[in-house]
């Protein structure tokens, strides 16, 4: 079924490039970065289209139940957290255009101050829902989303000691701020599954 919507798609624009470009003297479409365009020889004129990258996995083999369970738990810790950890590397782009805004120093660990009050109004009732695993699960995701692991993005925003503090809390629950996401290899699972959530395959 949705194959044969991507290609009724694909002839529509087809057909429809055939009336509109013809008429018009560019040879692109004008509109941010394009994803369909039009490129001409002597001969001909061809419409050209990117597609998204598409990936294929092997049906997943368990040796037990227990495999199957673990690997169904790690499904709905990656779909709960995945979100927040997106959240966090967006949120975190927004506040680093902020503080380079700010005149000084002291601005700057004011707003940080009241940044960090409103967040955890926001969202700490659901973060503290989540189960060991999960926290363990955004704290590597958060790795992942924003490229540097939570130890590191305390100690850049609060400083050494409040970073230093909060790691010696994480391990006393099990956890670790400096957890590092590998995708290639520890975590190639993690990525099959964080992949096939974001195509809203699983």
């Amino acid at each position: 079924m949705k194959k044969s919507i991507i290609l009724s798609c694909l002839i529509f624009i087809h057909f429809l490039s055939d009336q509109i470009f013809a008429q018009l003297p560019f040879q692109s479409i004008p509109s941010g970065d394009p994803i369909v365009w039009i490129e001409k020889n002597e001969k001909d004129t061809m419409l050209m289209v990117y597609l998204n990258q598409i990936y294929i996995f092997p049906p997943e083999k368990f040796k037990n139940k227990k495999q199957e369970k673990f690997y169904l738990i790690t499904v709905r810790d990656v779909k709960l957290t995945l979100p927040y950890a997106k959240l966090i590397a967006s949120e975190l782009n927004k506040t680093n255009k902020k503080l380079i805004s700010l005149p000084d120093d002291k601005e700057r660990k004011k707003y940080l101050s009241q940044y960090e009050k409103a967040v955890l109004k926001q969202y700490e009732p659901s973060l503290k829902k989540m189960n060991i695993n999960q926290g363990k699960m955004l704290l590597k995701l958060i790795d992942r989303e924003c490229n540097q692991s939570p130890y590191e993005l305390i100690k850049a925003y609060r400083g050494s000691l409040t970073a230093f503090f909060w790691q010696g809390v994480a391990r006393i629950f099990g956890s670790n701020l400096k957890a590092e996401y590998d995708g290639n290899d520890r975590d190639k699972i993690v990525e099959r599954i964080i992949i096939l959530v974001e195509e809203n395959r699983i």
